[in-house]
Parts: structure tokens; C-alpha cells; sequence
């Protein structure tokens, strides 16, 4: 019984001073108080500090995801990624910027083991091409009445 009566006067240090603290009114017109605390009734999530890390930093949540997944998930978008860019050649550049991810990670496999395929190139350039006008996909081509390269007025003076 004895035990007992101590255990339940003991008050640790850190109790002591929050109560201390509450006595002079330190917790009195803080930030918030009166509102409901945010997700009060939502289930528990085990992970709920870092979803809501991820949320206020602005960061996807793609970045917990396994290398596998997040490739492949980079390689289903990329028609998307594409989508704005101008040029066939900053097309092609990013397309083999994830390629050569892909091929990285087939090299050294970590995680799980997903099948990630390479994009192809030559089909997301050819989206590319079919989702803008005519009028800008449509290359430089020299008009009838334009100057023939070297090679061909050379070619036609000697025969």
C-alpha cells in the first residue's frame, strides 16, 4: 500500500514545470486554441506526422514510393511531361534522360523487383507530333524555288 500512495503523489519534473507554467499562465492566448485539433476525427494513421510534412513542404508523395514504382510511373507519364515542350529535341533529351534511369536501376536492381519497361522514343515522339498543331510541328523544309544544297549543283555540273 505504501508503494502505492508514492506512486501516485510522485510528480516528475516535467510535469512539475508544465503545471508551474499553467499556474502563471504561459499556455493562456496561444495560436489555436478554442479550434479543434486538424484530423480529431479522422482514423489513425500511423504515418500522419510525415503526410503532413509532405503537404506543408509542398513534396509529392512519389517520392516515398520504391524506385521500381516511381520509374515506372515516370515512364506512364512522360506522353504528359512532354506534352509543352517545343522542340523535337528537348522531346527526345527527356525521353533519354528516363531511359537511362530505367537502364540504371535494371543494372542495379533495389526494391521490389516490378518490371519497368525503357520508354520508346520514337512513340512518344510521334504523340508528340500527332498532339500539336500542324502548323508548328511541321518542319523547315525548303521551298520549290529554293537554292539546292553543293553536293546536287556540283553533281548536275560534271554530268
Amino acid at each position: 500500500m505504501r508503494n502505492e500512495a508514492w506512486w501516485e503523489s510522485y510528480e516528475s519534473v516535467v510535469e512539475q514545470r508544465i503545471r508551474d507554467a499553467q499556474d502563471e499562465g504561459k499556455f493562456d492566448g496561444l495560436r489555436g486554441s478554442g479550434r479543434p485539433l486538424p484530423g480529431r476525427n479522422r482514423p489513425y494513421e500511423e504515418n500522419w506526422w510525415l503526410r503532413s510534412y509532405l503537404e506543408r513542404e509542398g513534396i509529392p508523395n512519389d517520392v516515398l514510393l520504391p524506385t521500381p514504382l516511381r520509374l515506372r510511373r515516370e515512364v506512364e507519364r512522360l506522353p504528359e511531361t512532354v506534352r509543352d515542350l517545343e522542340t523535337e529535341r528537348e522531346v527526345r533529351d527527356t525521353v533519354a534522360a528516363v531511359a537511362a534511369r530505367v537502364a540504371h536501376w535494371l543494372r542495379f536492381p533495389d526494391g521490389p523487383q516490378v518490371a519497368v519497361p525503357l520508354p520508346r522514343t520514337d512513340e512518344i515522339v510521334a504523340r508528340w507530333r500527332s498532339e500539336r498543331p500542324a502548323a508548328a510541328s511541321a518542319p523547315d523544309l525548303p521551298t520549290a524555288g529554293g537554292r539546292r544544297s553543293w553536293w546536287r549543283r556540283w553533281r548536275r555540273s560534271g554530268t
